[in-house]
């Protein structure tokens, strides 16, 4: 059972990643889904969509939840039963899970060049510090759409745009923290964000921003 990584981010608030190294048939094992969940599970088409699905109902099950206590609201959040907010993410070989007590949003992204060539949609008020960068864009590329994803995750309102509404603060690609904020409307918000790097892949994760 190839349970990659475990984050205790604070008392209420855990992380799970897991290295999808299964097939779907023994990912099935032990695993009981919802009647929606397996209708949806049956209409994939991609092997590894399904088996990052099922991976994720093993981090559930490690955490002492079943796919009967997920689900989602009309626009795709997840939720589950006990109150505990929880998101959810799946990029090729490894998920990943984060359950709290607040509101959470993570991201799983694999570092790869073709990042560059979609930039221009997400990265507005951080241009000029990726402009900056020379050495490692494409990891810093990452790392800003991991946040803007996990927030996006996060506040999961219609309408909201990566490159007009979220935006990140500049940061270094080694030191693993930023912060990152969402203009909405009439709302702003701010959000802690850490990232962690591991096999050329980058996971994302936003909490909101606590002022002590």
């Amino acid at each position: 059972m190839p349970l990659y990584k475990t984050i205790t981010i604070d008392e209420s608030t855990n992380l799970l990643i897991w290295k999808i190294e299964e097939s779907y048939e023994l990912l099935c094992e032990g695993i009981q889904l919802t009647p929606d969940c397996q209708n949806r599970v049956d209409k994939m088409k991609s092997d590894i969509h399904k088996r990052g699905f099922m991976s994720i109902r093993h981090l559930l099950a490690i955490s002492g939840y079943t796919d009967f206590d997920l689900f989602y609201d009309d626009f795709g959040k997840p939720y589950l039963k006990d109150d505990k907010h929880i998101s959810i993410t799946h990029s090729f070989e490894f998920s990943g899970i984060i359950i709290s007590d607040k509101p959470v949003g993570i991201d799983i992204e694999k570092q790869r060049e073709k990042i560059h060539r979609i930039a221009h949609k997400f990265v507005n008020s951080e241009k000029d510090f990726v402009d900056q960068e020379k050495d490692n864009k494409t990891r810093l590329l990452t790392i800003i759409w991991g946040a803007k994803e996990s927030l996006y995750k996060l506040y999961a309102k219609a309408g909201l745009s990566f490159e007009q509404h979220i935006h990140i603060m500049a940061f270094d690609v080694g030191m693993p923290f930023t912060v990152g904020s969402i203009h909405y409307k009439e709302d702003i918000s701010h959000y802690d964000i850490t990232f962690i790097e591991f096999e050329g892949f980058t996971c994302v994760y936003a909490l909101p921003y606590i002022v002590e």
